[in-house]
Parts: C-alpha cells; sequence; structure tokens
C-alpha cells in the first residue's frame, strides 16, 4: 500500500502534469495559431471586397459620362435643345434615353447661363424645380467645365472619351449621387458654336436604393446599406465614400464575409474535447481547417472569376480580353496575332420584339457555336450586350482569318430555335492584325472596330480585314452625306430604275419594283446600300422616299402591269401621317391603291410606338398591299408569319443563290412558300440568276421570280419598250433583245 500510495504522486508529477501541461500547451498553441490565421484571413477578404467596391465606383464614375456621350456629341442635339418648346424631343433623347435606357436617375439640361431648361426623371419630363436639390452641386462642375471648355487640354480626351466632361460625386438631399456635367456639341464639327452658347447636359445617379441593392447581388456584398455617420454595429465594416477632393460623403456599411471568424465559431466547441482527446481533437481539427481552406479557396476562385468573366455566357470579359491581348503582344516579335471584333446583326430588335430572355438565350446559342468552331489556342472573350471579341495567335497567312470568318459568318446563319421561335440573326466581323496593323492592345481592338463598321455598311453578315483606307473612308462617309444633300435637291442625279416581276407559272410580266439610284456627277453610280443608311441617319429619307413613290407611280399608271412595288423605309412608317400622304399622293396622281406594293423590312415590325402597325392596316384598307422584303435575314423567320399583317413574302436572295450548294437552302426556301401558301400570302424569290434556280422555285409553287436571269433593273422607256414587245420575246430572256434598259446596278 505504501509503495502504491507513493507511486501516485510520482506518476501526478512525471506522467500526468507533464502530459497534461503539453496538452495545455499544444491546445494554446493550436488556439494561438488558428486565432491568428482567422484574423488574418478576415482581413484579406475585407481588404479585397473594399478595392472591389473601390472600382465598380469608378467605372460607374466613368460608365455614365461615357452614356452621356451617346446622346450629347450630336450635331441634332445641338440644334434640338435650342428650339424652345422642345421637350418632347428632348425627353426622348436626351432625358428618357439616360433614365430607361441607361439607368440614369434624373437628367438635366441647362442653357448657356447655366440656368434648368429641362429635368427628366423615370423616362418623362417632371418639373424644372426638382432642380434646386442639385444646384448647389452642379454649378461648381458648370463653372469647371466651361473652364475646359475655353482651355482644352491639348492632349484630348483619349480613344474612349469624345468630348470634355465634369463630375462628382456629392450628396443631394441626403443621398449619395454621382453627378456628371457634358456639353452638348457637334460630333462632324459642322455646327459652331462658343462655350458660353453651349448647353450642358446633367445627369444623375444615386448611389444608394438600386445601386446598392446591384451591389449586394452581384458582387456578394452582405447587408450593404449607406449611412452618413460611421456608426457600426457588431462585426460590421464601412467603407468611406469620398468625393475627389477627398471630402468625405458618407459611408458604405456592410457585413463583411470573415471565413476566418466562421472558421472559428465553428470549431470552437472541438477545443473542450482536445483536452480529453487530444489525437481525435486534433485529427477533426485538421479536417475542419482542411474543409474551411477549401471553402475559402472556392470563395476566392469564385470571385476572381467573376471578376475576370462574363456571368451569362461564362466567357472571358473585357478586362480579361484586354490582359490577354497584351500577353499575346508581348511575344509580337516572332509571332502574328489577329484580333477579330465580332457584333450580332439585328440583336436590338430581337430583344425590342421577344424580349430580353429570349436575347440572352440567343446570345448563350450563339456563345455555343462560336465554341463548337474555334480551336483552343484561340482565345474568345464577350466585351459587351452583342459584341464579341477573339484572339487569334499564329495564325499563319490571311487566308486562313478570312476561312474562320466566313466559318463564323456561316454557323450564325442558321435559325436559333427559342420558345419555338426561329431566329434569323447574322453577324458582322472586323479584323486587325498584328504587327502589320499595330502592336498595342487599344490600337488593335479600334482598328477591328472600325473594320467592324465598314463590314456592317457593307450589308452586314459579312467580314472586313482593317485597311489603311478605312479611317479615309470614314471621312469619305460624312462627304457622301453633304454630297447626298445637294443630290436631292438637284434634278438630275436621282434616277429611278425599273426590274420587272414575273409569273412563275406563266411566265409573263405581272409588276416592276422600283429602284432607286445615284448617279454622282464625279463619283459615278452610287449603290443604295451606300447612301440609304447615310440618308437614314441624316434625316432625308423621307424626301428620297416621296420622290420615288410620286414619279414610279406617275410613270408607270398606263402600264399594263398588276403591280408596281415600291420600297418604304421604317423611318417613314414611323410617321404617324404616312398612309395619308399615300393615300393623298395617290388620289391626286389617278393611280388605283390596288395596283401599289410597299415593301417592308422586318425592323418596321419593332416599332414600339405602334405607328407602322397603325400606318400598315390603314394602308391595306387602301387597297395597297404590303410585302415583306428579304425575308429570312432578320431576327424572325417561320413562326414569325403567323403574326405578320402583309400580303406578299419576299425570299431574301441569299437562300436561292445558296440552291446547290447547301440543302438547307432549298428546304428553308420550300418551307416559306408552303407557310406563305398556307396564309394566303403570296411569294416573290429574289436573285434568281440560272435555269435550274428557276424550275425549282417554280416547282415548290413560289408565285413569282425577279433577278437577272429574266431581267436587269431598266429606265421606264426600256421597261415601255419590253412591255410592248413582251408578247413575241421568250419571256425568261426578255433582256436578250434588249439592252437599252439602263445601268444594272
Amino acid at each position: 500500500m505504501t509503495d502504491t500510495a507513493s507511486t501516485s504522486p510520482k506518476f501526478l508529477f512525471r506522467a500526468t502534469l507533464p502530459i497534461f501541461g503539453i496538452a495545455m500547451a499544444v491546445c494554446v498553441a493550436i488556439f494561438a495559431l488558428l486565432a491568428w490565421s482567422s484574423r488574418m484571413t478576415d482581413q484579406i477578404a475585407v481588404e479585397r471586397q473594399e478595392r472591389l467596391l473601390a472600382l465598380v465606383l469608378s467605372q460607374a464614375q466613368f460608365s455614365i459620362a461615357h452614356d452621356q456621350e451617346s446622346a450629347t456629341v450630336w450635331d441634332e442635339a445641338v440644334r434640338q435643345v435650342k428650339i424652345p418648346d422642345n421637350g418632347e424631343w428632348l425627353s426622348n433623347n436626351l432625358g428618357g434615353w439616360m433614365t430607361t435606357y441607361f439607368g440614369h436617375d434624373a437628367v438635366y439640361v441647362l442653357d448657356g447661363k447655366d440656368n434648368v431648361l429641362y429635368a427628366f426623371a423615370d423616362g418623362k419630363q417632371i418639373d424644372r424645380s426638382v432642380y434646386d436639390i442639385a444646384r448647389s452641386s452642379v454649378a461648381p462642375l458648370a463653372s469647371k467645365l466651361r473652364e475646359l471648355l475655353r482651355n482644352p487640354d491639348p492632349d484630348g480626351f483619349g480613344d474612349r472619351v469624345l468630348s470634355a466632361g465634369a463630375s462628382e460625386i456629392v450628396t443631394l438631399g441626403s443621398r449619395p449621387a454621382i453627378v456628371s456635367v457634358k456639353p452638348i456639341v457637334s460630333d462632324s464639327g459642322n455646327v459652331l458654336q462658343t462655350v458660353d452658347e453651349t448647353y450642358l447636359h446633367v445627369s444623375v445617379r444615386y448611389l444608394d436604393k438600386s445601386f446598392i441593392a446591384d451591389l449586394e447581388r452581384d458582387y456578394l456584398f452582405d447587408g450593404l446599406r449607406y449611412a452618413l455617420q460611421d456608426t457600426l454595429q457588431a462585426g460590421e465594416y464601412s467603407y468611406p465614400l469620398r468625393s475627389t477632393a477627398g471630402n468625405t460623403i458618407g459611408y458604405f456599411i456592410w457585413q463583411p464575409y470573415r471565413p476566418g471568424s466562421t472558421v472559428m465559431t465553428q470549431i470552437g466547441p472541438a477545443f473542450v474535447g482536445i483536452v480529453l482527446l487530444m489525437l481525435g481533437i486534433m485529427a477533426v481539427l485538421l479536417a475542419v481547417l482542411r474543409l474551411r481552406s477549401a471553402r475559402l479557396r472556392d470563395s476566392e476562385e469564385r470571385m476572381n472569376f467573376l471578376a475576370l468573366h462574363d456571368s451569362m455566357t461564362g466567357l472571358p470579359n473585357r478586362a480579361h480580353f484586354n490582359d490577354k491581348l497584351d500577353e499575346a503582344l508581348s511575344t509580337i516579335r516572332n509571332a502574328s496575332v489577329a484580333v477579330l471584333y465580332l457584333d450580332l446583326d439585328r440583336f436590338k430588335q430581337v430583344n425590342d420584339t421577344l424580349g430580353h430572355p429570349v436575347g440572352d438565350e440567343l446570345i448563350r446559342q450563339f456563345t455555343k457555336r462560336l465554341k463548337d468552331i474555334i480551336d483552343q489556342k484561340t482565345f474568345m472573350a464577350r466585351v459587351g450586350g452583342d459584341e464579341f471579341t477573339i484572339i487569334v495567335p499564329n495564325f499563319g497567312p490571311l487566308s486562313a482569318l478570312e476561312a474562320l470568318c466566313e466559318q463564323i459568318i456561316t454557323v450564325v446563319r442558321y435559325p436559333f430555335d427559342i420558345d419555338g421561335n426561329h431566329i434569323f440573326i447574322g453577324v458582322s466581323i472586323g479584323v486587325a492584325t498584328a504587327p502589320l496593323d499595330g502592336t498595342g492592345g487599344d490600337e488593335l481592338v479600334r482598328k477591328a472596330d472600325i473594320a467592324l463598321y465598314h463590314a456592317k455598311t457593307a450589308g452586314r453578315s459579312r467580314f472586313a480585314m482593317f485597311g489603311k483606307e478605312m479611317d479615309a473612308m470614314l471621312q469619305q462617309r460624312r462627304a457622301l452625306e453633304r454630297e447626298l444633300r445637294k443630290a436631292v435637291k438637284s434634278e438630275n442625279q436621282i434616277q429611278i430604275e425599273y426590274q420587272p416581276l414575273y409569273s412563275a407559272e406563266e411566265q409573263h410580266i405581272t409588276g416592276v419594283e422600283a429602284l432607286l439610284r445615284w448617279q454622282h456627277p464625279e463619283r459615278g453610280w452610287i449603290s443604295p446600300e451606300v447612301f440609304i443608311p447615310i440618308a437614314e441617319e441624316a434625316g432625308l429619307i423621307e424626301a428620297l422616299g416621296e420622290r420615288v413613290l410620286r414619279q414610279a407611280c406617275a410613270e408607270s399608271r398606263s402600264w399594263p402591269i398588276q403591280t408596281l412595288a415600291v420600297n418604304v423605309s421604317a423611318v417613314e412608317l414611323r410617321n404617324p401621317a404616312y398612309a395619308m400622304k399615300v393615300a393623298k399622293l395617290l388620289s391626286a396622281i389617278g393611280m388605283d391603291p390596288r395596283r401599289l406594293e410597299l415593301e417592308i423590312t422586318e425592323s418596321t415590325l419593332t416599332d414600339s410606338a405602334g405607328h407602322c402597325e397603325h400606318n400598315i392596316r390603314a394602308l391595306r384598307a387602301l387597297g395597297v398591299t404590303i410585302a415583306l422584303d428579304d425575308f429570312g435575314t432578320g431576327f424572325s423567320s417561320l413562326g414569325r408569319l403567323q403574326q405578320l399583317e402583309v400580303d406578299r413574302i419576299k425570299i431574301d436572295r441569299s437562300f436561292v443563290q445558296g440552291f446547290g450548294r447547301s440543302a438547307n437552302d432549298e428546304d428553308i426556301v420550300k418551307a416559306i412558300v408552303n407557310l406563305a401558301h398556307a396564309k394566303g400570302l403570296r411569294t416573290t424569290a429574289e436573285g434568281v440568276e440560272t435555269t435550274e434556280q428557276s424550275d425549282y422555285l417554280r416547282q415548290i409553287g413560289c408565285d413569282d421570280l425577279q433577278g437577272f436571269l429574266l431581267s436587269r433593273p431598266m429606265s421606264a422607256a426600256g421597261i415601255e419598250r419590253l412591255l410592248r414587245v413582251s408578247g413575241s420575246l421568250d419571256p425568261l430572256f426578255p433582256t436578250a433583245h434588249d439592252k437599252s434598259g439602263g445601268n444594272p446596278l
């Protein structure tokens, strides 16, 4: 008993206490390590969210000024803003545009003395007295901007900024806001004004409510709120909102994600068991640490991914694209790099007509098609709503790039099936290469964008390689606008030619289509694909359209034909008085309205105000027939026929020319003809150039044919000669006997 009793204290002091002490020391060391790790992890997470918030605020300030330039750098805006009582135009173009499309909260227009003329909010004009809340904040910005206009920066504004500006983060009625002031100036330089004559455009974007909701949703800021004072509750963190001068306006306060604290909270109970079961608790501790580290790593990777990728498609975003392009160009000495700038044709019409969910799905399906055809070394990014870029390193000969562009255009040409809608769109591509076109990232992107512009103006659904002449061509386009204004006033430059339409079954002339031509005294014949878009943008299309309609009706009134087809622009149809103008013109000339057929495009169907639809119904009630031109190349297709109020479908020449090369084109045309007939509509096929095409179209039941096989466009005199002798001519080749019909453009 004595030995046993004596050995118990020895065991206590020699074994139990040292082991207990070691165990406690290990526990303390582990606890200290965990506490330090959690604190550092929390600190890093908070710092990253703080930097992210600063970046978002900076980008928002730049974006507001950039949004303004879409409407303020515009000749028409300079003129319209100085017209008294012009609130409707200003609301649509300077106010409603900013608030509904870009999400600005309020817009003001100031005159040369900085007095408020108009105020806009929620997409409509409001009382100017609302400006009083912003006056004290806007006044110094307006003064600063006018000083910049008087003494402009000799180095300019950079490629992405079109005009001087002044912006500041301020408090408006206890609400934080970004206030941006931009001058309303000429984009062409043709409208001159002094600084004191320059009107100013003021945009306000509040940084609370919707802005905070977007931050909380998109960037995982939990419980984000704004406060004037730095009053924090438990676990909250604040970020001071400062003006450009460094003055603190208020604070963004949120519950930062603290992964370390989460770890400590969850493993705290485990430390009680460490004293009893050291090894077991250590195993649990290691497992928990590993689990928490994995979650932290996943969270960081997710945040990094969101910062560099587009959330809808998963593609790299603009920032990631710029980094990748700089990386590719850093090795340009021994290689070549190409930048492809892609833009979807008619994508906005899809959003406007079918809704943004369909537009989003269209973007995703388009992305999948691109991924299926590009290889792994090619880098693709989404840099805008419907804008994409592709980096092609070591592309080899230019023919390889051309083949890639053709492949992209071809794969996009097939319809997209979304919610029962067969949607037809196209894609235009601009290409710039390094080192041929430059070795800087911004320079290559700018030149690819210029090439994209030329691809679109050349007819869309095509590609263009950047050439040095393209910069000059932009200037040439401005010159063409000036010369077109003179041509409209002249008597002999704007001409009309007529291309016959033939019955596919009976093979005789059933009508003619009036085609607008421009004979420039120095440049020669200018294609309508070139000057019609210019006329629409310059506000000349209505004068041209009325001129063509009047002359064509007068010249064809006595011709023995069933139909006179005349193209009408969407701009004309959006005029609420267009149907009345047509009725008066037909009455004055004495032409039967049932002989007139107006050809429209699918873009007229996207008129949100409903003027186009109203005019079409009024014209059909008058007896005028309506034809849908270039069908199959727009944003909708076969399913859309169910809703169209038209009398005829004109099948685009691109499908007819694809006969024999692709079975899909023949199937598409056959489906269009069958569905059109099921709806009681007539069909006309454009671009018929071979007898094989003509025979197939006749076989599937197409009603009328038009194309160079049958006849080229000709003057009114040529049409009259053709009609006089048409009974003795081979109806499929009338122009073989009459070659004086005019310039075949």
